[in-house]
């Protein structure tokens, strides 16, 4: 067994036209990527179609609330990238 923890990935959450989402931007929600809606800077999102979303939920995304890649350590070069994208490593 390896000794590391188990990587935070993030959400993939299909949406559709009627749903309305509550977002978190700051980072400081305990059930990322959704938001409380007391929070004073939740993004309300209502999509105008049916669409895929990646949504962070390790709070280090520089676009919170979608998944900008931080949780993982940068690679330098295509080879190293394709090889993570299809092996998680």
């Amino acid at each position: 067994m390896s000794s590391r923890p188990a990587p935070i990935l993030p959400e993939v959450r299909q949406v559709k036209p009627g749903d309305t989402l509550l977002l978190c931007r700051c980072g400081h929600s305990s059930q990322l990527p959704d938001c409380a809606s007391a929070c004073p800077d939740v993004l309300e999102l209502r999509p105008e179609r049916e669409q895929f979303l990646l949504l962070c939920r390790c709070a280090r995304s520089q676009r919170l609330p979608y998944c900008d890649g931080s949780h993982q350590q940068p690679v330098s070069g295509f080879k190293a990238r394709w090889r993570r994208f299809w092996r998680g490593l």
